[in-house]
């Protein structure tokens, strides 16, 4: 399906990034893996990974909320590839408080990495996008959507992803440039691994499905919006939660 495409995706040395892309790979794509220089031996161990199952992946440092550093990687991109057909803009971080005990540090690193992070890949991409009709695929949230306690800067963050989306993809459109998000709700991770066994059962109640979804359960979506076979999406935000923000 993405034979001879080149794929971007930010923060895929693990969890959800990772795992979206295996699957890119799995379906022939040439991935390039990103994240920050403190993440590097988990990006070489992915890429290894990726390789071992008859893959093809890169990948390159930078931080995404970095504008220069991401121009650099899409240049060595471009250099390298000589084209970029997908972009998922999948980093993100959490810092969560209450407003009241909240830092300034705490806001603006979630809204530099998270949102500011995907203005600057969308950005640095679109003149390689253009030529080639590609996608980007932005990562929201429900949370979004509804709010969160102790998240205000999160759901910030991910509610203007949202806008964002909707926006670009308005602007871009004419290019044959689809732009789309998805809002997953509380997927199997690292960062749900912390969250209390009360709070855990509470949200399990709340959704339709019973229980939290897993990252391949994301990757599948956002393959979906990548392919041919979501040729006339774009402006959407998928949520892909059980049933959490009906």
């Amino acid at each position: 399906m993405f034979e001879n495409k080149i794929v971007l995706i930010t923060g895929s040395s693990k969890g959800i990034g990772k795992k979206v892309s295996f699957k890119f790979s799995s379906l022939g794509a040439q991935v390039v893996l990103n994240d920050v220089l403190s993440q590097k031996d988990d990006l070489e161990k992915a890429k290894k990974e990726i390789e071992e199952k008859g893959g093809k992946a890169e990948y390159l440092i930078a931080d995404v909320s970095n504008y220069e550093e991401v121009e650099k990687m899409i240049s060595e991109i471009k250099e390298k590839f000589g084209k970029l057909d997908v972009v998922i803009n999948n980093a993100g971080i959490c810092r969560d408080k209450t407003l009241a005990k909240m830092t300034k540090d705490e806001w603006q690193s979630v809204i530099d990495i998270n949102l500011t992070g995907v203005f600057n890949c969308s950005k640095a991409s679109l003149p390689f996008l253009i030529p080639e009709h590609g996608s980007i695929i932005n990562m929201s949230s429900v949370v979004g959507q509804s709010g969160n306690f102790g998240q205000a800067n999160y759901a910030a963050s991910k509610a203007g992803i949202i806008g964002f989306t909707k926006s670009l993809s308005k602007e871009v459109g004419r290019f044959g440039v689809r732009v789309n998000a998805v809002a997953p709700g509380f997927i199997e991770t690292r960062l749900t691994e912390a969250i209390p066994d009360e709070f855990k059962s509470a949200v399990k109640k709340l959704t339709s499905l019973g229980r939290f979804g897993n990252p391949e359960e994301v990757a599948n979506v956002i393959v979906f919006l990548a392919s041919e076979n979501a040729s006339f999406i774009t402006g959407e935000v998928i949520n892909i939660d059980g049933g959490l923000a009906i």
